[in-house]
């Protein structure tokens, strides 16, 4: 079953400049909690561009696990949209999109996801993985705003939480 994690953040500065951040895995490392031991091992800096390979690393209960990325689409200043091509989930896509708008840019993420393991990784799922997955965003929440002075947008069906769907 596929599950859905949506977040928005307005950011206070121009649709350029937050793309060029976005857009640069040198800043992944910034935006991953410390916990996960995170590491590209894709030489650097990567060209950005539908086609474009990522290799990286993170740790989770003392395991290091391999994952691979692809860009599949790439439209500048616009939007971006990885997908795992090898790594923990059964289905991944993250879809970033960038939209100017009065106050700056509105950074939108949707991540599709499915977990590996059937049955018993959806209980997997609801007890550790979807917590894990909030709160790895809502690190990445602070520091963007750290960063980058964002500010958090409400949503109107999760009454200013971000949201997530079984779909």
């Amino acid at each position: 079953m596929k599950h859905v994690l949506e977040r928005e953040q307005l950011v206070p500065r121009p649709r350029s400049e937050v793309f060029r951040f976005f857009s640069d895995p040198a800043n992944l490392e910034r935006l991953t909690p410390k916990s996960l031991r995170f590491k590209i091992l894709s030489s650097l800096p990567v060209k950005m561009r539908a086609g474009a390979t990522i290799d990286y690393e993170i740790t989770l209960f003392g395991v290091s696990l391999h994952w691979r990325t692809l860009i599949v689409s790439f439209e500048p200043e616009t939007l971006f949209v990885d997908v795992q091509l090898e790594g923990p989930y059964r289905f991944w896509r993250h879809t970033h999109e960038f939209v100017e708008t009065e106050g700056g840019t509105l950074v939108r993420d949707r991540v599709e996801y499915e977990v590996p393991l059937g049955g018993l990784g959806e209980v997997a799922r609801r007890v550790f993985v979807d917590r894990q997955l909030h709160s790895i965003f809502g690190f990445r929440r602070a520091v963007i705003d750290e960063i980058l002075g964002a500010t958090i947008l409400p949503s109107p069906a999760s009454n200013g939480r971000a949201s997530h769907e079984s779909v």
